[in-house]
């Protein structure tokens, strides 16, 4: 499939997908692949607030949701960033609408990227999208560091073996980033790349700090292009 439809998606709060969004749509933007986003939470608007050209989407109305897959006919990677609490309304969509082969009229494939953490409910939620979706899209787990309590519970559970051993998902890492650089990004509303131009905001050891830990997640990203780019990238262009 030529294009992709990529839904963070774990129903667990706090998880860490608005935070995935707002730096895997930088690094669209850095890699100049052209995408569409989208944010479902209008109250907390994470992503709007880090990338000002992205759309609100209110998954409480069905023709709202619809946008994204508009979103397709122009644009080759279409990005929601799905609010905490809305695991069942993705799936009734998906179920209403036969999502899968609506998407294979548009020559695209559904993406669903599953941040998880060491808390039993986020591994929940993603039982739950494997065994409604199953090979319908392609998993990506998201193995989130920023607690730093480690994947104990998902590497033993028998989720982790059915997404990665029967739905062959494929699994990155984001490193955990110092929690001072964390709230410098969200108090100036910059991503790591607009950071390191700004030498008002952020000391010159903390930019590198910043550049060291996006270097890394965007090579996570690159591991994993099949699932996350259109089909024939296969260098992403540096910005």
């Amino acid at each position: 499939m030529k294009k992709r439809l990529i839904l963070i998606l774990n129903g667990k709060g706090g998880v860490g997908k608005s935070f995935f969004a707002i730096n895997f749509v930088q690094y669209l933007k850095d890699r100049q692949i052209a995408h569409a986003a989208f944010d479902s939470d209008d109250e907390n608007s994470t992503l709007k607030r880090f990338h000002s050209e992205v759309d609100f989407i209110n998954p409480a109305e069905p023709t709202e949701i619809d946008k994204m897959v508009h979103a397709l006919e122009k644009a080759d990677v279409v990005v929601v960033d799905c609010r905490a609490a809305s695991t069942r309304i993705f799936l009734d969509y998906f179920k209403q609408t036969e999502l899968p082969t609506a998407l294979e009229n548009l020559d695209a494939r559904l993406t669903i990227a599953c941040p998880v953490n060491h808390e039993l409910d986020s591994i929940y939620q993603i039982q739950k999208l494997a065994s409604a979706v199953g090979d319908g899209a392609d998993f990506l787990i998201i193995r989130n560091e920023v607690h730093g309590e480690g994947f104990e519970l998902f590497d033993k559970s028998k989720v982790r073996q059915k997404v990665v051993n029967d739905l062959g998902a494929k699994e990155i890492v984001v490193n955990k980033m110092y929690k001072w650089l964390v709230e410098g990004l969200q108090k100036t509303k910059l991503t790591p790349t607009t950071a390191v131009r700004n030498s008002d905001s952020f000391n010159i050891m903390d930019r590198q700090r910043l550049l060291n830990w996006q270097r890394d997640f965007y090579g996570q990203l690159d591991s994993a292009k099949e699932f996350l780019l259109p089909a024939g990238v296969v260098e992403p262009k540096a910005a």
